[in-house]
This record gives C-alpha cells, sequence and structure tokens, in this order.
C-alpha cells in the first residue's frame, strides 16, 4: 500500500499534510517515492529496503526517516484518544521498560512523562529536525552533516518506541478498526530499514522480539 492508501485508511477523509515534501523532480523526490510504494501488497520488504545501485545512502536513509515518521504519526493518532495519563501514565512498553524524555532544551535531564506527552513532544521535536535544513538540506548541492547517520540513528530508535507503546498498550484499538495488517506491513518496512542499516540496537528492539520474530518472514 503506498502512502495515499495509508493515509486514506488512517484519516478516513481528513487532511493530511505530510510534515516534509521533497521537491518534484529531484532526486530525493523520486527516492520518496519510491519509499512510499513500498507498502504494496506483495513486495518483499527485506529486498525493498535496500540501496539502490548509485544511490546516496544520506538521501536514502533521509526519504525514508521522514516517510517513517509521517507514517508512525497516523498510526499513533489512531489510539491517541485512548492514550491518556490515566490509562497510559508513562511511556512504557509493558512493565519492563519505561521509556524517558530529554532533549536537551525544554528537557535537559531525563524525565518519566505520560505516553501521550512523550510522543507530543517526540514528534515536535523530530518535526523541528527534519524541517532543519542544516541537518536535512533541501538542496542536493548541500552536503549532509557529518553526524547525520547518527543523528538518523536517535530519531529512528524514538519512533521505534511509539510501535512499542502503541503494540503493547493499544493492540486492541487496532483490531478493532481493523487496521492491524496495515500497521504490521509498516512495522515489517521499519525493521526491515533499520536492521538493513543498523539503525537502532539489538537492546532496543527487544521489547518487539517476539512480535517482530512472527511477522516478519521474508526472505533475503
Amino acid at each position: 500500500m503506498a502512502l495515499n492508501g495509508f493515509v486514506e485508511f488512517f484519516q478516513k477523509g481528513k487532511t493530511f499534510r505530510p510534515k516534509k515534501r521533497f521537491a518534484a523532480g529531484t532526486i530525493r523526490y523520486s527516492l520518496y517515492k519510491q519509499a512510499q510504494a513500498s507498502l504494496q501488497s506483495g513486495i518483499n520488504l527485506r529486498q525493498v529496503v535496500r540501496l539502490p545501485a548509485g544511490e546516496n545512502m544520506n538521501d536514502w536513509l533521509a526519504v525514508h526517516v521522514v516517510d517513517f515518521f509521517n507514517r508512525i504519526n497516523l498510526i499513533y493518532g489512531t489510539v491517541s484518544e485512548f492514550c491518556d495519563e490515566s490509562t497510559c501514565p508513562t511511556m512504557s512498553g509493558g512493565s519492563r521498560y519505561e521509556y524517558l524524555w530529554a532533549d536537551g532544551d525544554l528537557y535537559k535531564k531525563p524525565i518519566a512523562l505520560p505516553a501521550k506527552k512523550y510522543i507530543e513532544h517526540l514528534m515536535d521535536w523530530i518535526e523541528s529536525q527534519i524541517n532543519n535544513e542544516a541537518l536535512f538540506p533541501v538542496s542536493t548541492d548541500v552536503p549532509f552533516p557529518k553526524t547525520f547517520v547518527a543523528f538518523c540513528r536517535k530519531i529512528l530508535t524514538r519512533l521505534f518506541r511509539v510501535f512499542v507503546h502503541v503494540y503493547i498498550h493499544h493492540f486492541d484499538r487496532l483490531v478493532s478498526i481493523g487496521a492491524e495488517a496495515h500497521v504490521n506491513a509498516c512495522y515489517k518496512h521499519f525493521y526491515y530499514f533499520v536492521k538493513e542499516f543498523d539503525m537502532i540496537s539489538s537492546k532496543e528492539l527487544e521489547p518487539l522480539h517476539e512480535m517482530t520474530s512472527r511477522i516478519c518472514k521474508d526472505k533475503e
């Protein structure tokens, strides 16, 4: 399912504006459309995430970070009304995993926040980063910063935590609206991508290990 179909399912007629767009006719726009098409049924996602021959790794990474951000933002929107301070007083994934928020600005030291607050801060923080042209250059004439890959690892690691929370605490909501298959496809795409390029540590991936081994079975 390409992004348009994904948006249609999760928004049900509401207006959706991607948080960042790539200019039509550019290399990154072409790569972005290629990334969007990856959720079509029947496609081997493990193979789709591989860097196309002759393409720049940072460009490939940039368009996927933006695409995953847009999709995960939509997914959380389907459960956000059921995720409040009473139901989810901490940003957790079951009893074994709790995530603290820090952004080096408003929250300089890690602090426990309700899941909804954590995710709101996270999405605002990521949006500000991907719209910062010093970090995510719009023009291919402008080089990516030397810290770009490490910074994308941080963004993707934090986005993974949203999957953890949604799957463990709000899976029943996904099933009730018929979203399970859509979310699973998005998760598989995300998982294969971060594994292909070693973007998230095995320790961080541990909370969804059992589920991942069950649904991520695309052949090499």
